[in-house]
């Protein structure tokens, strides 16, 4: 694909992972469109993107709303007419064993609570599912497009992280079965799994001890930087033989 003047949207755009992505996609040419949270976020992003494109622009969604994800994407489209690239990128941590276990007594201290459960399920998973199911009925009208939806290495299982690990295997499944389903439209679905990547949410969110443990198993000895996640979707949009796989980019670290 060819990306001067396309659209590409990504949602949590605003900072991270995800504006990294829409800073590279503008560096080729393509016309950048962030989804986050907040209307600060999205005026401070918007600012930025400008700088890049005159195009560029940001609308608020709450991807785990409904209502939010149908009208943001409709907004684009509106907007835009169309959208090409679209990124599934927000997401949230909250961290938490299933059982907290008193090791003298072997007596439950603690359980992972259900609502803590559900806002990860809300915002990982139901995020993906609506924004990616919003993203694929424009691309079908409009004639085709990408789809990048973003797992994590998590998918494989991580210890103080079932709402996360869950959430993040459901997306790598969603990834392999939306190329299936959607590739008769000329719409391509590939997804990527970062590993630890230097942002915020991870910075800020994920318990430092743990962080520094999985720092020091990372082969290359160092987090990721969202620019190489971001290189990695500039790959996806750009190579047409890139569908139904979840590439992991993580500097070699297992799980």
């Amino acid at each position: 694909m060819d990306l001067k003047d396309r659209i590409v949207a990504v949602t949590g755009g605003a900072g991270g992972i995800g504006l990294a992505m829409l800073q590279r996609f503008a560096a080729s040419g393509a016309i950048p469109a962030a989804l986050d949270l907040t209307p600060e976020r999205c005026d401070r992003a918007a600012h930025e993107l400008r700088k890049l494109h005159p195009r560029a622009g940001a609308w608020t969604c709450n991807v785990a709303s409904e209502e939010s994800v149908t009208a943001a994407f409709q907004a684009l489209r509106s907007n835009y007419g169309r959208i090409d690239v679209a990124v599934l990128n927000a997401g949230i941590l909250d961290d938490g064993l299933l059982l907290r276990v008193d090791r003298t007594t072997g007596k439950v201290k603690a359980r992972m609570s259900l609502a803590q459960w559900q806002r990860v399920i809300d915002v990982n998973l139901t995020g993906v599912f609506l924004s990616g199911r919003e993203a694929a009925a424009i691309m079908v009208e409009e004639g085709g497009g990408v789809i990048i939806p973003i797992a994590s290495v998590a998918m494989h299982g991580n210890a103080g992280q079932s709402n996360y690990s869950a959430a993040k295997a459901g997306v790598a499944a969603l990834t392999r079965l939306w190329a299936q389903e959607l590739s008769r439209f000329k719409i391509r679905v590939a997804g990527i799994a970062p590993g630890f990547v230097a942002t915020e949410m991870v910075l800020k969110d994920m318990n430092q001890q743990a962080l520094d443990l999985w720092k020091s198993r990372i082969p290359i000895g160092r987090l990721g930087d969202p620019q190489e996640i971001a290189d990695a979707a500039h790959f996806i949009a750009c190579n047409e033989l890139v569908n139904g796989v979840v590439l992991e980019i993580s500097g070699g670290v297992k799980i």
